[in-house]
């Protein structure tokens, strides 16, 4: 079955299709969704929230653009909307802080290291760092989304680079004394 004729059956609430759209793209999404999140729970939350929005709105979409970029607005506008209500984006202080320069031996940090540093980022600052660095928005285009101004987006980028590069310079110590 085409695209095209899966969303036009998601359209019309078949169930089925709502499965076989689920089962094609939720490990992309979830990658997404996870990218996002502090967990894998949460991140699971996420995703399920997500595709109830997709099949609510799949309406919407006009078979303009990527479907696929589609749902993935999707996912990260339900990931950004839940730690808004939560007011996690609020900062008192805007003060600039100077940008960090990471550099990353890739031998001694794992992918999975990485996903975990960045997950434990302070909500504000993992939400900016990945829509920055992961997925390539401007501040511009993150300040609308979170309802930032663009100083703060900047502000918050520059604090979550300062936090990773200290737990990877941290890990990387902690890795070359116990290999001496």
């Amino acid at each position: 079955m085409s695209l095209k004729k899966l969303i036009e059956k998601c359209k019309k609430n078949d169930l089925v299709s709502q499965e076989k759209l689920y089962h094609l793209y939720s490990q992309k999404l979830f990658s997404i969704a996870l990218k996002y999140a502090r967990n894998y729970e949460e991140a699971e939350d996420n995703l399920q929230d997500a595709f109830i929005t997709i099949y609510k709105k799949i309406n919407q979409y006009k078979h303009k653009g990527s479907f696929e970029g589609w749902m993935k607005r999707i996912v990260i506008n339900t990931s950004l909307q839940k730690y808004r209500k939560q007011h996690v984006f609020e900062i008192i202080n805007e003060e600039i802080v100077e940008e960090e320069n990471i550099v990353i031996n890739e031998s001694d940090v794992s992918l999975q290291f990485l996903l975990k540093i960045i997950q434990q980022l302070p909500d504000r600052y993992r939400m900016v760092f990945t829509l920055y660095v992961l997925d390539g928005f401007s501040h511009l285009e993150i300040s609308e989304m979170m309802k930032i101004s663009i100083g703060t987006s900047k502000s918050n980028l520059a604090r979550a680079r300062k936090i990773l590069k200290q737990r990877i310079e941290e890990n990387q110590e902690h890795n070359s004394s116990q290999s001496v």
